[in-house]
C-alpha cells in the first residue's frame, strides 16, 4: 500500500508517507441518521486509511472528506475519574503553579477546567494550559502545536494528554483511526512536533484510560535542549517506544501494519459470534454506540437481524441508528427492559460504570469478542 506524497505529512510536511491501514470507505463516524431514514438512499462512504510519516514518526489519518457534526456524547465517569487522577499527580509533582488557565477543549466534551481551583480562565498566555484528547482532532497539526506553545506563558506549563500509539499497536486497536482524529502520537513524535513549536517534554504520566494514554508535562525551551529531558517515566516510555517501533522507518511501519490484520481478525470473529448467537435464538445487543463502534460493526457486515440494537446514554444519539447499518440506538432504559441474553460492551473503559449503573444486566456483558470457530 502507497500513500499520496503530494499532501505532506501534518506535523513535519515531509512527504515521506507510507500507508499502514487501509479500511476501505467507511460512512462517517460521527453522523447518525435518523432511525426513520432507513428507506432513504444509501449513505455516502468515505475513505479511511492511515499513514505513517518516515520522517517524524507521526501516524495520521490519510484524508477526511466528512462534514458532519458528532451528536453530544455523555462523559463517561471513567473519563472524569481520570481527569482528576491525572491533576492529583500533576499537583504532587509540583506542575500547578501560577494564577491563570486556559483549556483547549475536546469535541467529545468534558472539561478539566471546575478541577483547576483557584485559577483564572483567561485567553491570554496562560500559566497552566490544558490539552485532553484535543489536539488530535486538528488537521493541520504542525499548526496546533504552535498555536498551544504561543498560549502558554514563557515560565507556564502545557498539559497534553493523548492515546498512545504504543497502546493502540500493541493492543490492536484499529478502530481507533476514525474521521476526524488527524493524528495517533508515540511520545517519540509527539516530542519532535513540540521541539519543532520551541517547546520540550519535561514530564509524563500513564494512565489506563482507553487501554493506554500519556499525559505530559511540556513547557518552554531553546530549541538545542528541546528533547532533552531527566524525566524517568519519559526516558521509561522512549525506550518502550524503540522496543516496539525500531529506529528505522520500515521497522515501524510494519510494526503499525499489525492493525491491518487486528482489524480483519476482529470484524470477521464478530460476524462469526453473532451469526453463532443468532443461530443459538440469543437476542444480542450493544452498549455505546461510540465512533469506534461505526467501523468495527460496517467491516463486520452487522445488522439488525443480528445485533437487535444499541445503547447510549446520550439522548442526541437516542432514536437514531449506527452509520452504515439499520441497527437503531436506544436508551438504556429500554435495554434493560428488553431482557438481552448478550450484551456486547463497545468501550470496555465503561464496564465498572455500567455495571454499576445497571445490575439487572449483570452477567450479561461481553467484553472480548469468543473466538467461534471459522
Amino acid at each position: 500500500m502507497s500513500a499520496d506524497p503530494t499532501r505532506g505529512c501534518r506535523g513535519c510536511g515531509a512527504g515521506s508517507l507510507i500507508r499502514v491501514l487501509d479500511l476501505g470507505k467507511m460512512p462517517a463516524a460521527d453522523h447518525f441518521p435518523p432511525i426513520d431514514g432507513l428507506l432513504e438512499a444509501a449513505e455516502s462512504t468515505h475513505p479511511l486509511a492511515m499513514d505513517l510519516c518516515t520522517a517524524c514518526g507521526l501516524a495520521q489519518l490519510a484524508e477526511d472528506d466528512t462534514v458532519t457534526a458528532e451528536p453530544r456524547g455523555v462523559e463517561p465517569q471513567a473519563l472524569r475519574d481520570q481527569a482528576a487522577d491525572a491533576l492529583s499527580r500533576v499537583s504532587a509533582a509540583g506542575w500547578l503553579t501560577g494564577r491563570t488557565t486556559r483549556e483547549f477543549g475536546s469535541p467529545h466534551g468534558g472539561s478539566w477546567l471546575p478541577l483547576l481551583t483557584g485559577f483564572t480562565e483567561t485567553d491570554e498566555p496562560a500559566d497552566v494550559v490544558v490539552d485532553c484528547f484535543g489536539i488530535m482532532h486538528e488537521p493541520d497539526q504542525r499548526a496546533a502545536f504552535v498555536q498551544r506553545a504561543a498560549a502558554t506563558a514563557p515560565d507556564g506549563v502545557l498539559l497534553l494528554q493523548f492515546h498512545s500509539l504504543h497502546a493502540i499497536v500493541t493492543q490492536g486497536q484499529w478502530n481507533a483511526l476514525r474521521h476526524g482524529h488527524f493524528a495517533y502520537y508515540s511520545l517519540t513524535a509527539l516530542g519532535k512536533l513540540l521541539a519543532a513549536a520551541g517547546m520540550r517534554v519535561a514530564a509524563a504520566w500513564e494512565f489506563d484510560l482507553y487501554g493506554g494514554t500519556v499525559l505530559v508535562a511540556a513547557v518552554h525551551a531553546p530549541a538545542e535542549t528541546a528533547e532533552a529531558t531527566g524525566d524517568s517515566q519519559v526516558a521509561r516510555i522512549l525506550s518502550a517506544e524503540i522496543d516496539l517501533f525500531g529506529t528505522e522507518p520500515d521497522a515501524a511501519a510494519d510494526a503499525v501494519r499489525g492493525l491491518q490484520h487486528a482489524a480483519d481478525q476482529q470484524a470477521a470473529a464478530l460476524r462469526r459470534w453473532l451469526e453463532h448467537e443468532s443461530e443459538s435464538g440469543s437476542r444480542v445487543f450493544a452498549y455505546g454506540a461510540a465512533s469506534r463502534a461505526v467501523a468495527l460493526l460496517h467491516l463486520a457486515g452487522a445488522h439488525r437481524g443480528l445485533l437487535t440494537a444499541v445503547a447510549d446514554a446520550a439522548p442526541a444519539k437516542q432514536g437514531r441508528r449506527m452509520p452504515g447499518t439499520d441497527i437503531p440506538i436506544i436508551a438504556p432504559v429500554e435495554l434493560l427492559a428488553a431482557h438481552p441474553d448478550r450484551v456486547l460492551l463497545t468501550l470496555p473503559d465503561l464496564l465498572r460504570e455500567v455495571r454499576s449503573r445497571w445490575p439487572g444486566l449483570e452477567g450479561k456483558w461481553v467484553v472480548d469478542i469468543p473466538n467461534q470457530p471459522e
